[in-house]
């Protein structure tokens, strides 16, 4: 079973296995807990239902604790492997893996706001998202100029080009 205790020791694994850095992973993981604390209270069942009994009573899971569940959701956005694989992982059936990717998806993506690190994505919203934020940021832009076939024709012939590699850093204030 694919557990957080484990991958930490191992700094090439758990980069390749999520994404990120263990450093990245432990400035994620705060934003993570409230997100999910803020949409399933301790005081609550998933169901929204108030609890019968103390919050941790009864069988334990397979996905405990914050930073298992954090692992398992960056490990399938990273990945992204067939859920029976992925249950697999981290010792679960198909269909318990798919119920804590529903849950833990959302979760993922407003703790990521919250840090304000979640990509824009509406074209027209990007200018007034880049002005909030501070401070001088860099941007690269790598790109790969290919050689097409073009139509043979002489009023046609300028476009053809040679392939080329460029690499733009762009600095704004």
């Amino acid at each position: 079973m694919l557990t957080y205790k484990k991958l930490k020791k191992n700094r090439r694994e758990f980069l390749a296995l999520t994404g990120l850095t263990a450093k990245e992973f432990k400035q994620l993981l705060p934003a993570f807990t409230q997100a999910y604390e803020r949409q399933y209270p301790s005081t609550k069942t998933h169901a929204g239902k108030k609890r019968k009994r103390k919050s941790g009573g009864g069988r334990k899971g397979n996905l405990q604790g914050a930073e298992q569940k954090l692992l398992f959701v960056l490990v399938y956005q990273k990945t992204y492997p067939v859920q029976a694989v992925l249950g697999a992982l981290f010792d679960l059936s198909q269909s318990r893996a798919n119920e804590w990717l529903h849950l833990l998806l959302p979760i993922l993506q407003q703790a990521l706001d919250d840090l304000g690190v979640l990509p824009e994505r509406q074209p027209r919203q990007f200018a007034r998202h880049e002005k909030r934020q501070s401070g001088t940021k860099e941007f690269i832009i790598d790109g790969t100029e290919r050689r097409r076939q073009r139509p043979k024709s002489q009023k046609n012939k300028h476009y053809t080009i040679a392939a080329k590699r460029k690499l733009i850093v762009i600095k704004t204030l």
